[in-house]
């Protein structure tokens, strides 16, 4: 039996990836899969991204998370969340970062970096980094990963890959996504400890 150090996880995001990526069996074979679908993910990011802020445009409980200032925007805000549209330029600001990300995903080496890139995605959703009034309650990330997946899910399955390879590529990218989700969830939960010692 393999002893961990569970303190280690909650400070040391390396050590924590570490440990998950060993039990869910995450893999070099994964990564290979997740890169391998590139070339045919590539062309769709931007129908993927659009889907994105089509749902979330579609409740006020995630579109009202685009009215306060994004992190590196400087243009003007939006008036009011009935006012936004996603033509305006703070969202179409935030459309470049979501096709970054996902194009991150199928073509950056999985190492130190990419562990804190995919640490950061998390902490932005939070007050802990970038905007001070960007709070998206973890309720609606949670809601967002689970459309994210499936949407990729959907459009992996619309390749017509071979068996093997679909298998393959659909496991990959779960494990990833549950990886991404609890490098999101680890912001919350430090936050929900740091209300209770205040209290």
């Amino acid at each position: 039996m393999k002893r961990i150090d569970e303190d280690r996880l909650e400070s040391d995001v390396q050590y924590r990836v570490g440990y998950l990526t060993e039990f869910m069996g995450f893999s070099a074979e994964d990564i290979a899969a997740i890169q391998g679908a590139a070339p045919l993910l590539g062309p769709v990011v931007p129908n993927l991204v659009d889907a994105v802020y089509g749902k979330l445009f579609s409740y006020d409980a995630t579109k009202r998370h685009f009215v306060p200032r994004q992190h590196g925007y400087e243009g003007e805000l939006p008036e009011s969340v009935d006012a936004l549209e996603q033509s305006h330029a703070m969202i179409e600001f935030r459309k470049q970062h979501l096709g970054r990300y996902l194009v991150s995903l199928v073509t950056r080496n999985y190492d130190e970096k990419m562990i804190s890139y995919l640490d950061m995605v998390g902490k932005m959703h939070t007050p802990k980094a970038g905007s001070r009034e960007l709070d998206v309650p973890l309720v609606q990330m949670n809601a967002l990963m689970g459309f994210v997946s499936d949407a990729l899910t959907a459009t992996i399955l619309s390749f017509n890959l071979d068996r093997d390879t679909e298998i393959r590529t659909l496991r990959a990218f779960n494990k990833l996504l549950w990886l991404q989700n609890d490098l999101i969830t680890r912001h919350y939960q430090s936050s929900v400890a740091e209300l209770s010692e205040a209290a």
